[in-house]
């Protein structure tokens, strides 16, 4: 997969948050985000470069 360099993050309802990817490209990790965010669950989806 390369150098990651960004990672998507899910925040639940309880405000638990948790690593779900990590992806070399931002792009890939904020396709990941975008769709995980459609699914209209009450959860909160971002991307964030990795430290």
């Amino acid at each position: 997969m390369g150098d990651v360099r960004w990672v998507v993050w899910r925040q639940d309802d309880n405000g638990n948050r948790f690593v779900v990817a990590r992806f070399a490209s931002r792009a890939e990790a904020e396709e990941l985000a975008a769709e995980m965010e459609s699914r209209g669950h009450k959860q909160l989806y971002w991307v964030a470069a990795a430290e």
